[in-house]
């Protein structure tokens, strides 16, 4: 469902990151000159038309473009995921993944703007290998200062503005401006420059195309639903067997991939788990599956530890990366 006049303009916060990158990329398309994405001040290489430099924690600049652009609705993509960094620095994680949301919030209150805001499956540390997904009554209890920050987040959303939508994502799949934002672009750069990467055997995710996250939030922004949703995929995944996919489908050398469990790669910054999440109250909200697999051809998800090696059948290379790992085949969304 396209947005009306009753919904725009748009303003997209957090759009260094993958999940605010993508969205922004989408939404400018579909409603030109109606978007409007936020970048902290310092984060100079990314540049846009439809990009303003401004703090999460800028009260009177933030202030300034909401007096600007009428803005009538807001997609929170905001936050500070770099877990070691957030581990060494609890008040910039604060800072950033709170106090900007306190800034934010006091902004859309006073217009009663429409509200969307990204939380992560970090809130869980994912003690139980084999459970089968989160819900949303689970408790949570992060590991990480950045997971603790989120669950205050969201807190705030549900006190300050409880009409809001409040999503849980996981990793979202899709390309960033920097090249090295996202959960490919960290592991392809290593396999690309020809340097080992070790990711964990017993981290678990469930990883979504950006292409199906930009479609669930235009739905979501056009709707009334509020309260907590878990956006996760259909496919679980580990990040070894993520990484796994990255270099088979990368044509990269799979001598290059090395695993471990989470707690061999020592107690900085802390790992969670199983984090898998189940969003089967998300889909019987809006109607429809929101997400493909990812993958989404089952022919490359590994079935073991060394699947990566199997190099008979269609060959791998980044070009076929960038089609069906940042893409999905088949829901490119339909401009106009």
């Amino acid at each position: 469902m396209m947005l009306s006049d009753e919904h725009l303009p748009l303003l997209i916060t957090g759009v260094a990151g993958v999940a605010g990158y993508n969205a922004l990329d989408y939404f400018s398309a579909r409603y030109p000159g109606q978007v409007i994405g936020i970048r902290q001040e310092d984060n100079w290489r990314l540049q846009g038309l439809h990009v303003v430099a401004c703090n999460a924690e800028d009260h009177a600049g933030l202030a300034k473009l909401f007096e600007q652009h009428q803005f009538r609705s807001v997609l929170n993509c905001a936050g500070n995921c770099a877990l070691k960094a957030c581990e060494l620095d609890s008040r910039l994680a604060w800072r950033t993944n709170v106090e900007g949301l306190v800034n934010l919030l006091s902004h859309v209150v006073e217009c009663q703007a429409r509200l969307v805001h990204c939380s992560i499956d970090l809130v869980f540390s994912g003690d139980d290998p084999e459970r089968d997904g989160h819900v949303e009554t689970d408790r949570p209890d992060p590991v990480t200062v950045y997971g603790k920050t989120m669950v205050s987040a969201e807190q705030l959303v549900d006190d300050w503005y409880p009409q809001a939508c409040v999503l849980r994502i996981s990793l979202p799949m899709g390309v960033s401006f920097n090249g090295h934002a996202g959960a490919i672009d960290w592991i392809q750069s290593r396999f690309a420059g020809g340097r080992p990467a070790t990711l964990y055997f017993d981290e678990i995710r469930t990883p979504t195309y950006t292409d199906c996250l930009n479609l669930l939030f235009e739905d979501l922004l056009t709707s009334d639903a509020s309260g907590l949703y878990h956006a996760g995929g259909p496919v679980r995944l580990s990040l070894y067997e993520i990484a796994q996919v990255v270099n088979r489908v990368g044509g990269y050398n799979p001598d290059l991939l090395q695993g471990c469990p989470r707690l061999d790669a020592g107690p900085m910054p802390p790992r969670a788990g199983n984090v898998a999440m189940s969003s089967d109250r998300l889909a019987d909200l809006v109607g429809y599956l929101p997400f493909d697999p990812w993958p989404l051809d089952p022919k490359w998800i590994p079935t073991d530890r060394n699947w990566h090696y199997d190099r008979t059948g269609e060959p791998g290379s980044p070009e076929l990366l960038a089609d069906i790992l940042y893409r999905n085949p088949r829901r490119q969304p339909a401009i106009g």
